[in-house]
């Protein structure tokens, strides 16, 4: 049975008992009202509710919300717990999160093990608290602290929680305390339906809609949450219940809901896969990592944070010293940002050294060359690398767009090689694509994907091509945009239309901040080996060798910036954009933002497409992982392969030839479309 009753002592005692996670489904709600009535019915003398194992209840089951409602519904399950007479109490043994700490919040007393995590996170999902927890919590801990737990999804210790006032007791047993909490103690608490209500904090709602708007932008979720909780101060409590309610269930069947919950089982997809590699028993506990510069740096400090030790190597003594001061200042920024204690700082900083050189490394079971992007140096550093670690030493290349299988080529051992290609920052960013080249073993397979878990990144895995699966989409998204330029859109008009979209940054500002010089760098690399596209647009070209425009990092890029880091448009890129149209016979138009929009996104899954068919990718969802995680497109979209699906073969078909028939450029609608809605 998903929900145990007992009797002990008189007390009446539920546990939820549905592994690993406890979650709610209609079986245990059924089997949670089942109890209440025991519970009454027998003349308990109070009433516990707990879960099994290390966990209370760690929400709803999603696999239910894109199901029809199955009675009973928690909702209606948690008044009936409110209004019980006898006393109820929430034995808080671990996590609760969602309808678990909403069931927590219906009982009168609430004791949690100290280690226990509490919160709301529905917004993240899309939807709102749907059985009280935006009037049952505000009235325990006010508006403003009900703000900043429900609109931002984010959980709290169990000391933060006692502390606000939503739990009002810690144990190491909960269920122990419970049993013996005092009779007369108990009978002074109420539940918070019987509370007052919280008093109004315009203020703080203020806040949190700007918050919200900033951090979650384009979600309606945050924005619901907000205004529910302001009801609870003003509103009658039966009334603003059922508000929430149908609040919920109009959320749970929208677009952003039904898009998030792909991205969360998307995650989850990714988290499982390195079920499919074997992998060996022995855990990477040392590495090296050749280069320290912003990339290495990161990977390194990256590393450390997992509790690896690592060395980064470097060619000299000044630069051996340049790297350790960027580890230094990797850590101090966790210090200043309240990311770290100091005890955990000094803990990293303990697991990092430099080397100069390759003669006397530890023998590491992982290094990662992050050079800069240079095939010939590369394979020297691999080659050196194989040299002096052990014969199973898993080797491997953060290259973001090289050939991982030429770069094995010059290995005794390519079967122990990999491509990890993490994204900058790496200490941050969470996407880690696994590139298997032709000869990489599942064995290899499995220690990077265990290695990604350990570094809590989202792993995909990647076929080899000219940029993988991000940077190559990327690629031609920026081409898109530059193309976008000549034919009479504006770098200010392109970058506002995607951020509008739901993108993080617009191509042109991203661009500036990862700096013009690298693009120029890829693009002289792909002139030089395979030749660049017919329709290929030399802006980039022209920025960096006449203007020595790089971006941010010179102060001049797409944008001009001045001493504070402010951008404004430049006359210089107009006059140079103006130039190649006229050099390019191209006739100038007026593009409104959807056009805009829809000429990127398409192009965007065009690549896709050819990534798929190519098996590159495994899976659509492998690719929505890739963009959001790697290239800010908007998470509550879905990612780029669930957005086309969401809108639809036939309208993506009729955006297709719209685009062809305004473009100057060759445009067509790709011959594999079909592979995006085979999944749909």
């Amino acid at each position: 049975m998903p929900v145990e009753f007992s009797i002990v002592n008189g007390s009446a005692i539920l546990t939820i008992n549905n592994p690993p996670l406890n979650l709610i489904n209609a079986e245990v709600r059924a089997g949670i009202e089942r109890g209440i009535s025991r519970a009454h019915d027998s003349g308990a003398s109070r009433l516990i509710i707990t879960g099994a194992g290390t966990t209370f209840v760690a929400g709803a089951d999603a696999n239910e919300f894109g199901k029809p409602p199955h009675d009973p519904q928690l909702n209606d399950v948690l008044l009936k717990l409110a209004q019980l007479s006898i006393p109820t109490i929430a034995a808080i043994n671990g996590v609760a999160l969602g309808g678990g700490l909403e069931i927590a919040l219906a009982c009168r007393f609430r004791i949690a093990a100290p280690a226990a995590r509490l919160g709301l996170p529905e917004v993240i999902l899309g939807m709102v608290p749907g059985a009280g927890g935006t009037q049952r919590l505000p009235r325990l801990i006010g508006i403003e602290s009900a703000l900043d737990m429900i609109v931002s999804g984010q959980a709290v210790s169990a000391t933060r929680a006692i502390n606000l006032g939503m739990i009002q007791q810690l144990a190491e047993d909960p269920l122990e305390a419970a049993l013996a909490l005092d009779a007369a103690d108990l009978a002074k608490a109420r539940a918070p339906d019987h509370l007052p209500a919280p008093l109004p904090d315009d203020a703080a709602l203020a806040a949190a809609h700007t918050r919200a708007k900033r951090r979650m932008a384009g979600q309606d979720a945050p924005q619901i949450a907000a205004d529910l909780i302001k009801a609870s101060a003003s509103m009658q409590f039966a009334e603003a219940l059922q508000n929430e309610r149908s609040a919920f269930l109009t959320l749970r069947k929208s677009d952003q809901a039904r898009s998030l919950r792909h991205v969360f089982f998307s995650e989850r997809a990714a988290a499982n896969k390195a079920r499919i590699f074997p992998c060996s028993s022995k855990k990477i506990e040392t590495a090296v990592v050749v280069g320290g510069g912003n990339m290495g740096a990161a990977i390194a400090y990256t590393l450390a944070s997992a509790g690896i030790s690592v060395t980064v190597v470097e060619r000299d003594t000044a630069s051996a010293e340049w790297a350790s001061n960027n580890l230094h200042e990797l850590v101090n920024q966790g210090v200043k940002r309240g990311v770290l204690q100091d005890e955990a700082a000094q803990a990293i900083v303990s697991r990092l050294a430099t080397a100069v050189g390759y003669a006397n490394l530890p023998q590491a079971t992982l290094a990662i060359e992050a050079a800069f992007e240079n095939f010939d140096v590369k394979c020297a550093i691999l080659n050196e690398l194989e040299a002096v670690l052990p014969h199973d030493a898993v080797l491997a290349t953060n290259t973001s767009y090289l050939d991982v299988n030429r770069l094995a080529e010059g290995l005794k051992n390519p079967d122990r090689f990999v491509g990890l290609h993490f994204f900058s920052p790496a200490h941050i960013m969470k996407l880690l694509e696994i590139v298997r080249g032709n000869q990489t073993s599942d064995n290899t397979l499995g220690i990077a994907f265990d290695l990604a878990s350990r570094l809590n990144k989202v792993p995909v895995l990647s076929g080899v091509c000219d940029g993988f699966i991000g940077n190559r989409i990327l690629s031609s998204y920026r081409q898109a945009a530059i193309r976008l330029l000549v034919e009479g859109a504006s770098v200010e008009q392109i970058d506002t239309a995607m951020r509008d979209f739901g993108m993080a940054m617009g191509p042109f500002s991203a661009q500036d901040m990862s700096g013009l010089d690298i693009a120029y760098a890829n693009i002289q690399r792909r002139s030089a080996n395979k030749g660049l596209d017919e329709d290929h647009v030399p802006l980039v070209e022209q920025m960096v060798e006449e203007h020595n425009r790089l971006g941010r990092k010179s102060g001049a890029g797409w944008y001009d910036y001045d001493a504070e880091g402010r951008s404004s448009a430049s006359s210089t890129v107009a006059a140079e954009i103006s130039q190649i149209s006229e050099d390019l016979t191209i006739p100038l138009q007026t593009f409104r933002s959807e056009e805009i929009v829809d000429r990127l996104v398409l192009t965007m899954l065009t690549e896709a497409c050819d990534i798929l068919e190519e098996g590159i990718a495994e899976q659509p969802r492998d690719i929505d992982l890739v963009m959001i995680h790697g290239y800010g497109f908007p998470r509550w979209r879905g990612g780029l392969m669930h957005y086309a699906q969401n809108v639809g073969e036939a309208r993506v078909r009729a955006l297709y030839d719209a685009c062809a028939e305004k473009t100057t450029f060759s445009w067509k609608t790709p011959r594999n479309l079909d592979l995006v809605f085979a999944s749909a």
